[in-house]
């Protein structure tokens, strides 16, 4: 378990025992999956950039981003998550350094578990356990989300 990784050192160590078969579990600060795979992939020099990505399609399994955000009821925070599973079209959108296109993957597959963060702030909506103000606050697709929200 990595508790955070901040640093060049910290996550070639965490790559290197996920290619040798180690169950990784590590924890990142950013809003999503595709943000998270571009943060672990930047913070290594040029000249690494491919190999590191390469490792990183082969030894991932999944990345899930998550907020808590204030119930609409004011009596605590709800889950919110978005679910990445490497499939072989994650696996060469990160090699291929295109991981801008990850969300459209994410919304495709649906059938193997993934989700997006902005299709969970719709339902949480939705549900009534968050407010339209929340949902649209915590949105990447702003416009879609105003449209399903009604802001």
């Amino acid at each position: 378990m990595v508790g955070e990784m901040r640093d060049l050192e910290t996550i070639s160590l965490a790559i290197t025992a996920a290619e040798t078969g180690h169950l990784v579990l590590a924890t990142l600060h950013t809003s999503s999956a595709a943000r998270t795979l571009d943060r672990l992939l930047d913070v290594f020099p040029p000249h690494q950039q491919e190999q590191i990505r390469v490792m990183v399609s082969e030894s991932l399994r999944g990345v899930i981003s998550h907020q808590l955000i204030p119930r609409a009821d004011g009596t605590g925070r709800v889950l919110a998550l978005e679910i990445l599973t490497n499939t072989p079209a994650v696996a060469n959108v990160i090699r291929e350094a295109k991981t801008y296109m990850l969300p459209g993957i994410i919304q495709t597959g649906k059938k193997q578990g993934m989700r997006l963060m902005d299709d969970t702030l719709i339902e949480l909506y939705q549900r009534g356990l968050i407010s339209a103000q929340e949902a649209y606050a915590r949105a990447e697709q702003k416009q879609m989300v105003r449209q399903q929200v009604g802001k």
